[in-house]
C-alpha cells in the first residue's frame, strides 16, 4: 500500500468515525422530532418507522396538532416562563458572585486560599438527593416562595462550579496587568471591573451557559419545591404532569413535542455563544 493510499484510508476512516459520532449524538433529537409529529396510532406501529407514516396506507403523514396542544396548554406556557425566570436569575447571581470570588482566589493573596478552593470543589461532589431534605426544611422555616427557593437552591451547585472555573481563568491572566493598573492608580475593584473581567469573557460565557442549562433542566428540586405551589412549576415538572389534549392514553406525542420545544432554546444559545466565545478569545489576547 502506497503512502497516498494510506492517507486516503486514514481520511475515510476518520470521516466514517465522525459520521458515526454525529449520528449517535443527533439521532435521539431526530427521534424526538419524528415522534412529536406522530399520532398515538403511529407511535404504536410495529416496527417503528423513522418517518411518520399512515398506519393503513404507509404513506408519509405528519401530525402537527401535538405542537398546537402544548402551546394551548396553560401549564406548559407557565412552565416556560418560570424556567426562564429561574434559570436566568440563577445564572446572573452565579456569575456576579462567582466572578468576585474567583478574582479573590485567583489574584489576591490571603491565608486559607487552598483550603477554600478545595472546599468549593468538594461542594460540587454532593448528590442532590443528600441535601434535599435539609434544604426543604430550611425553605419551609424561612417561608420562601417556590421560585425564590429554586433560585437560591440552584446556586448551591452552579456557584461552586462557576467559581472554580473562573478562578483558573483569573489565575492565568498575567500579573503585569494588575501591576500596571495599580501603578496608574486603579483600585482593586476598578482593576477587576474594568480590566480583568472583560478579559475573562470566554469563561463568563461558558460558565454562564452551563449554569443556565443546569438550572433549565433541573427536575428534583423543582418537583419538591413546587409540590404545593402549582403556579411555580418549571418546564421539566410541567412536562411530567402533562396530561395531554388529544391522546386518551399517555400522551407520548405531546410529551415529545414539549421536549423538542424546550430543547430548541438551549441549542440556539449554544450556537450564539459559540461565536461569542471565539470572539472573546481573540479580543482578550494580551499584546506583547
Amino acid at each position: 500500500m502506497t503512502r497516498d493510499q494510506k492517507k486516503i484510508l486514514k481520511k475515510v476512516l476518520f470521516y466514517l468515525v465522525l459520521a458515526i459520532i454525529v449520528i449517535y449524538l443527533l439521532f435521539p433529537f431526530y427521534w424526538a422530532i419524528s415522534s412529536s409529529l406522530k399520532t398515538e396510532a403511529q407511535l404504536s406501529m410495529t416496527p417503528a418507522t423513522l418517518i411518520p407514516r399512515d398506519p393503513d396506507t404507509g404513506e408519509i403523514s405528519i401530525f402537527t396538532r401535538n405542537y398546537k396542544a402544548i402551546f394551548t396548554n396553560g401549564g406548559f406556557i407557565r412552565g416556560l416562563i418560570n424556567s426562564t425566570i429561574v434559570a436566568t436569575s440563577t445564572t446572573i447571581l452565579a456569575l456576579l458572585t462567582g466572578s468576585f470570588a474567583a478574582f479573590a482566589l485567583g489574584k489576591l493573596r490571603f491565608k486559607g486560599k487552598a483550603p477554600a478552593l478545595y472546599t468549593i470543589l468538594a461542594m460540587t461532589m454532593f448528590p442532590q438527593v443528600t441535601v434535599l431534605s435539609g434544604l426543604y426544611a430550611v425553605i419551609n422555616a424561612l417561608n420562601l416562595s417556590a421560585r425564590v427557593s429554586m433560585i437560591f437552591t440552584y446556586l448551591l451547585f452552579t456557584l461552586p462550579f462557576t467559581t472554580w472555573v473562573l478562578t483558573s481563568f483569573f489565575r492565568d491572566l498575567p500579573d503585569e496587568i494588575m501591576q500596571s493598573a495599580q501603578v496608574d492608580g486603579a483600585t482593586p475593584f476598578q482593576t477587576f471591573h474594568m480590566i480583568l473581567l472583560p478579559l475573562t469573557a470566554p469563561a463568563l460565557v461558558t460558565t454562564g451557559l452551563l449554569s443556565f442549562i443546569q438550572a433549565w433542566n433541573e427536575y428534583l428540586f423543582a418537583l419538591t419545591f413546587t409540590s404545593i405551589d402549582v403556579e411555580a412549576r418549571t418546564v421539566p415538572v410541567a412536562i411530567q404532569y402533562f396530561s395531554g389534549e388529544f391522546a386518551r392514553q399517555e400522551p407520548f406525542g405531546e410529551i415529545m413535542a414539549a421536549a423538542v420545544v424546550v430543547t430548541i432554546p438551549i441549542v440556539v444559545l449554544v450556537l450564539i455563544f459559540q461565536k461569542r466565545i471565539v470572539a472573546g478569545l481573540t479580543a482578550g489576547a494580551v499584546k506583547g
